[in-house]
């Protein structure tokens, strides 16, 4: 009996916290736009967070994906999953390449391709698509004088512009990357021919320039001129034609998440690198007084957590196998003195290995040379330290 008067006096208190539910979702699911925001290299926090962002937004109820973007470029893998998933996007896509000043380089230029619509704000521009060999340099590809490309859409395009790649790798490299390029552009009926170039020749455009070549679809001061200009646009989603309707439409802008802001921390070059070398010092110590768990249990920590970073980085095997000799060196050398032989030989390994760590050569995706400096003047006083240590140690007389 008491049961049920319980039941019924917490009945209200069951409608009233659905009614507020039902409340919530309706307003979250309002018909929205949503802002996504990219900013620096591309690489695969960047592909976490918009495929995590837009599957929010879908479930929120957007309308239009708005990719606001001004990138130097990024990894090649990063680029492709990230165009893949606009080309799966059941929402129309619109990259903006926003503010003036902005730039949509390299890897920016494939993904505004991709886009549904491809827009730019005055004094922006994109290009300079040309792929980075397996070797870390770039291409052999002349360059536009002016810095832009000054041939109509209409100049013929042949295999033998700009200067052949050297190899029969870097030649795979490069045609690989043009007939990927030329898909993106025609699929959306923009100017394959300027595409090509941005690969052969590393050709550049403004956006006016842009849009008088049919890269693009339209330049907008802001976003809601932007929006304003989309309203009745035609595009083609998922061989779908649909009708935008964007006047009147709040933007909800989409900030990363927790995972993948940690994503975005841990596979920063510089705090890979760190990370691992912090996980290799804290093993070493563990194994010179063991037992004290705290720098065993952060060294395993640290591993674990460069190990997942490096895996999504491109890496260089070798680089890495010649950092951890390094620092196996260095330690021998205060366990078996060698009159410094086994610790020069440690650090000139660590700080070649460092250098060749991270195999790419683009803005933001490697390890800076004063970080590793910085490391090499750390680890080489504190193996002299240990030097010193173990030096008075064995000239104490033993009892």
């Amino acid at each position: 009996m008491q049961t049920l008067r319980a039941r019924q006096t917490f009945r209200p208190w069951r409608w009233l916290a659905t009614v507020l539910v039902l409340c919530t979702t309706a307003a979250w699911s309002e018909p929205h736009v949503a802002a996504l925001t990219v900013e620096g290299p591309i690489g695969p926090a960047t592909t976490d967070y918009l495929q995590r962002a837009s599957q929010r937004a879908e479930d929120a109820g957007a309308r239009l994906l708005l990719i606001r973007m001004d990138t130097p470029g990024g990894l090649d893998a990063a680029t492709r999953d990230i165009v893949k998933h606009l080309l799966a996007s059941p929402l129309p896509v619109v990259t903006y390449v926003h503010p003036a000043g902005a730039r949509a380089a390299s890897a920016g230029t494939y993904i505004l391709l991709a886009s549904h619509v491809a827009a730019m704000t005055p004094s922006t521009h994109l290009g300079a698509a040309t792929p980075v060999s397996l070797g870390g340099q770039p291409e052999p590809a002349r360059a536009p004088d002016s810095g832009t490309d000054k041939r109509s859409a209409d100049d013929p395009v042949t295999e033998g512009q700009g200067p052949p790649p050297a190899t029969a790798m870097e030649r795979k490299v490069v045609n690989d990357a043009v007939a990927y390029i030329r898909g993106l552009a025609a699929r959306y009926g923009r100017n394959a021919d300027w595409a090509e170039r941005a690969v052969r020749d590393a050709a550049t455009l403004t956006a006016e320039q842009a849009l008088a070549d049919n890269v693009i679809d339209l330049i907008a001061r802001d976003v809601p001129d932007l929006l304003r200009q989309l309203e009745g646009r035609q595009v083609k989603v998922r061989d779908a034609t649909m009708t935008l309707h964007t006047q009147g439409l709040p933007v909800q802008a989409y900030a990363p998440d927790w995972r993948s802001r940690l994503l975005a921390w841990i596979t920063n070059p510089q705090v890979a690198y760190l990370l691992l070398l912090a996980g290799i010092y804290g093993l070493v110590f563990e194994g010179y007084s063991p037992g004290a768990l705290v720098p065993g249990i952060t060294g395993v920590i640290c591993l674990l957590l460069a190990g997942y970073a490096l895996q999504l980085l491109p890496i260089n095997y070798a680089g890495l196998a010649l950092i951890v000799v390094g620092v196996l060196l260095m330690v021998a050398e205060t366990l078996a003195p060698s009159f410094g032989a086994l610790g020069i030989g440690g650090l000139v390994s660590l700080v070649i290995g460092s250098v060749l760590l991270i195999d790419s050569e683009v803005p933001g995706m490697v390890v800076a040379r004063e970080l590793i400096a910085a490391i090499a003047v750390v680890s080489g006083a504190l193996m002299l330290a240990l030097m010193l240590v173990a030096a008075r140690t064995l000239r104490r007389p033993r009892p």
